[in-house]
């Protein structure tokens, strides 16, 4: 199709062709009028030829005329032949022409059918193109929403597949953290200690093999620790809990009876007369129990006014009723500020606050009582509590954690993660 058609064989404009036509239509014609003419001029000259009678011997210009004649026949003759072989050419050419246009015609309307599936062939190949297009956007998408799915599946991993050194120093870290806490806060031993072996035992795995610094400095903290007087601290800090809420229950010394007092006086009552005494003894008998009741509210009232006590006993001190209450709730807030102490390991308050509070109770409280002597007996044991020693520290160990953290995170720990791998 984006072959040129030579100029020999591209048909000329429409107009063009039309003027042609006409023009050599127009020139056919006047060629076959001329013809005519001489056919017909022709003729009577033959005609008259044949009906006059030969002529005399011509003479020499007659002869020159006849001569004349000719060679005009000749002409017209050769004339008439050149008019033929003209008109033949333009009937060849006409034919020629009209072959040429049908060829044309057909050359025009095939390329104009092609151009026509050319141009359908374009079509489809454009929607096929926009369809594709379509498609390449979708699976571009599709492309870009796996690509991000795949990185948020690499962060995920990423994040929740740490190395075996990354759990594993995590792990001891917390192992670290819960048993200072055991050591500072709650001053258990134990836990602290077997916080402390558990993270050790964790290091001793052969992958763990480039953290022996930090496994090094729990093992020296675990002797110390090992070494150090054991003090039950939860258990005195139970005990001073438990004398917390006895201390509600004990009687003060001003409102205990002294001993020696004298019981009240019950008038007996009288026995009521038999159905035939007679008038005067039933007066006697009434009479009677009258003086009884009398004698025993007067004993009663002068023994409220008089109290026997020994002199070479200390009187208890004596305080108004509403300063009971303050009493007990300053006793229980030095038993309640020992017992802080004593989680802290402040062995000189701890110390203090106890000696406060036994001296409360045993002043303002009745030492006559079990249960104030109780009391008393486990001051004096929960004093005895030695809190000098000085709680043993793990900053070696946390100093060596420290140091792991950074080399880990720096890189130079060897990559236990990409050896499972």
């Amino acid at each position: 199709m984006d072959k040129q058609t030579p100029a020999l064989t591209q048909p000329p404009p429409a107009d063009d062709r039309e003027d042609a036509a006409q023009a050599a239509s127009d020139e056919t014609r006047a060629e076959q009028a001329a013809t005519a003419e001489e056919a017909e001029a022709a003729r009577p000259a033959e005609t008259a030829s044949a009906e006059t009678p030969p002529p005399a011997p011509p003479r020499p210009a007659q002869a020159s005329a006849s001569g004349g004649s000719r060679a005009g026949l000749v002409l017209a003759v050769l004339a008439l032949i050149g008019v033929g072989v003209l008109g033949w050419q333009l009937w060849e050419l006409r034919q020629a022409s009209s072959g040429m246009r049908t060829e044309i015609a057909d050359r025009l309307a095939t390329a104009d059918n092609r151009a026509a599936e050319a141009r359908a062939l374009a079509q489809s190949a454009r929607e096929s193109i926009e369809s594709m297009q379509g498609r390449f956007g979708a699976l571009e998408s599709k492309v870009a929403e796996t690509e991000g799915q795949a990185a948020a599946l690499e962060s995920l991993y990423q994040e929740f597949s740490r190395s075996r050194s990354e759990r594993a120093l995590a792990e001891v870290a917390q192992a670290i953290t819960i048993a200072n806490q055991q050591l500072r806060l709650a001053g258990n031993f134990e836990a602290a200690l077997i916080a402390l072996q558990s993270a050790e035992s964790r290091l001793a795995a052969p992958e763990m093999g480039h953290m022996q610094d930090l496994r090094r400095a729990l093992l020296t903290d675990i002797d110390a620790i090992k070494a150090h007087p054991q003090v039950d601290v939860s258990g005195f800090a139970m005990r001073l809990e438990l004398l917390f809420e006895r201390l509600q229950k004990l009687p003060l010394a001003y409102t205990v009876e002294p001993q020696g007092t004298p019981p009240a006086m019950d008038s007996e009552p009288i026995e009521p007369a038999p159905a035939d005494a007679s008038d005067v003894e039933v007066w006697w008998r009434n009479a009677l129990g009258l003086v009884r009741e009398l004698g025993a509210d007067a004993w009663n009232e002068m023994r409220g006014m008089i109290r026997l006590e020994r002199m070479d006993q200390a009187d208890p001190a004596l305080l108004a009723p509403s300063q009971g209450d303050f009493l007990r709730e300053n006793v229980k807030l030095r038993v309640l500020t020992a017992r802080l102490a004593l989680l802290a390991g402040d062995a000189r308050t701890y110390a203090a606050d106890l000696e406060a509070a036994r001296e409360l109770v045993a002043r303002f409280f009745d030492p006559r009582d079990a249960r104030v002597q109780h009391v008393l007996a486990e001051f004096d044991e929960l004093a005895s509590v030695d809190l000098q020693a000085e709680t043993p520290s793990l900053t070696a160990t946390f100093s060596a954690l420290s140091m792991a953290r950074e080399r880990l995170s720096a890189g130079s720990a060897p990559d236990a993660a990409g050896s499972e791998r």
